[in-house]
């Protein structure tokens, strides 16, 4: 074989046209054989040098000599030299040829010269390849016949090759309108496996790009891709869709596509089938399908929308058949969608009468802390506005109970954050006696302190507020547990702090005052000199804790 593709090589750059298409048989079927080292001869021949003349006779070699290009630039090495060679332009001079076997050979030659190389793809950038590709692809993408698809897959794959983690020419690509031409392949061609995948692939490059989204929201992405995905059986498959959906899930308008597109549905349906499966490739499936549900389940106008639609129910059973030994990722994922779902104000109520409280309460007894945070976020967001809620919840002591020991959860910040903020929401939305005793009676006072002091404003605040609420509410029965916590030595560190917030200076004031009917605070509230400290806090450069400051100094100074 070796001997017959040298004489071929020799007889290609001595002989006459007529014999010239038999050498270029015997070079694609040496290639075929051993394309490596085939490829490694035509370069030290110095062949690729003759390609352009044969490329630019468009006769009955052009394709085959194409086809030798397309063979020889599967090899990385050959790629530089077939762009040294000038090879890029004749190649893409014959894509505005009609010949169809010209055009899909031509394709391929382009195509793989790009893969991967920055030279090819600056050369087909430089002589306008792309857009003569993409209207190519435009003007055929209605068109079912099998040539026409195998031309398009070739087509397709040029472009992905072409700009393939390169954002400037995938940002030109955007430009030229090669989006809604993808789109309409999807849904004209959604037989054609090798082309559906290519466009998927096409997808998941150019959703990375935040341009991108505009054009794809212009679209019907989301109907062929929820189609697409509810046909496919294969989890190879579905994965490439989850490659497409998870970035284009992240635009808010893209999202509720998607939502009315049945995709959370769909979700739902493979949560359901992968949940018990110990396969690797099912674990992934189900991990992946949790993280999408909780992401298109964000925003409030998705979620009041979704809300309307009957989700809540849907992920209420899910959950319900998940308690007992139950999957975590399945908890986690409809714990969190609950959560974003229990955002908007006006899906509380709605939540609150479809029994989520009750369900989420029955994972109190899970010890698995990515659960018990999900959990105390989904109770937090529904009592949020909702006075009877918090009431009814915060009068429950088994989950009052349950917060204080997740408060002393050191190995596990986000549970004890949660927990204290939960503590502290029930006392402020109830605004009740019955929820400040409860709190009281299960410890839960000297966790509010310590959280006073939280690094976090927020918290400190949410703290101090409810501090205040006990203080008013029922103080005779919180004083020894304040005394217990140090709460006027954490109230004077707050207002003696130069960089505690106006909030925190402000709202430690009102629980000054609010705790002075308490004999053995009043007395530690002298003992540290308050007044001096209240006193320098009325010239503040906040007018609403100058204020307080002013009126704090007249309490103090009364009851000294």
């Amino acid at each position: 074989m070796a001997d017959n593709l040298s004489e071929a090589l020799k007889t290609l750059k001595l002989s006459s046209a007529d014999s010239v298409e038999g050498c270029l048989d015997c070079l694609l079927k040496a290639l075929a054989q051993n394309n490596v080292e085939t490829s490694g001869k035509i370069q030290e021949m110095g062949v690729l040098a003759m390609m352009p003349a044969l490329l630019s006779a468009q006769n009955s070699c052009t394709p085959k000599a194409a086809n030798i290009i397309a063979e020889v630039a599967k090899n990385e090495f050959m790629r530089s030299p077939c762009v040294e060679a000038g090879l890029i332009p004749p190649l893409v001079q014959l894509l505005n040829c009609k010949d169809q076997e010209i055009l899909l050979q031509t394709g391929r030659a382009l195509g793989n010269i790009c893969y991967d190389s920055h030279e090819g793809r600056s050369a087909v950038d430089a002589a306008g390849g792309a857009q003569i590709v993409a209207e190519h692809i435009k003007s055929l993408a209605e068109s079912t016949d099998p040539a026409t698809g195998k031309l398009l897959t070739v087509f397709c794959g040029m472009l992905m090759n072409y700009s393939n983690d390169n954002d400037s020419l995938q940002a030109q690509l955007i430009i030229m309108g090669v989006i809604p031409t993808l789109v309409r392949l999807l849904g004209v061609h959604s037989q054609n496996t090798a082309l559906t995948e290519m466009c998927l692939i096409a997808f998941g490059n150019l959703a990375e790009l935040e341009s991108s989204k505009e054009q794809f929201a212009s679209t019907n992405i989301a109907e062929e891709l929820v189609r697409l995905f509810r046909k496919q059986v294969e989890h190879e498959k579905k994965e490439m869709i989850f490659e497409v959906l998870a970035p284009l899930a992240e635009n808010d308008v893209i999202k509720l596509q998607l939502v009315d597109a049945g995709l959370v549905e769909c979700l739902l349906e493979v949560v359901a089938q992968t949940v018990d499966s110990d396969r690797d490739e099912d674990v992934a499936q189900l991990k992946t399908s949790s993280d999408l549900m909780v992401l298109l389940l964000l925003g409030d106008e998705n979620c009041i929308h979704m809300v309307d639609t009957g989700i809540v129910q849907k992920l209420l059973e899910l959950l319900d058949r998940h308690v007992e030994e139950g999957n975590v990722t399945v908890q986690h994922a409809a714990l969190s969608a609950l959560r974003n779902l229990a955002i908007p104000v006006v899906n509380k109520s709605k939540m609150l009468l479809a029994g989520v409280s009750d369900i989420v309460l029955k994972f109190l007894k899970s010890e698995m802390p990515p659960v018990q945070f999900k959990l105390l976020g989904t109770l937090r967001m529904l009592i949020d506005t909702q006075a009877d809620a918090a009431e009814q919840l915060g009068t429950n002591t088994k989950l009052v109970e349950r917060l204080v020991e997740w408060c002393e959860a050191k190995d596990h910040a986000g549970v004890m954050g949660e927990s204290n903020r939960l503590l502290s929401a029930l006392i402020r939305h109830s605004k009740s006696k019955n929820v400040v005793r409860t709190v009281i009676q299960g410890g839960g006072v000297k966790h509010l302190v310590t959280m006073a002091t939280s690094e976090h404003m927020i918290m400190q605040n949410e703290a101090l507020v409810a501090l205040g609420l006990i203080a008013a509410l029922d103080l005779e029965c919180a004083e020894k547990d304040f005394v217990g916590a140090d709460l006027v030595q954490v109230l004077h560190r707050l207002l003696t702090e130069e960089h505690s917030a106006p909030e925190i200076k402000y709202n430690s004031m009102i629980l000054i005052c609010s705790v002075m009917g308490s004999e053995p605070l009043h007395k530690e509230v002298q003992s540290l000199a308050f007044i001096d400290v209240v006193s320098s806090l009325r010239s503040h450069e906040n007018k609403t804790v100058a204020h307080q400051a002013s009126l704090t100094e007249q309490r103090l100074t009364a009851q000294s």
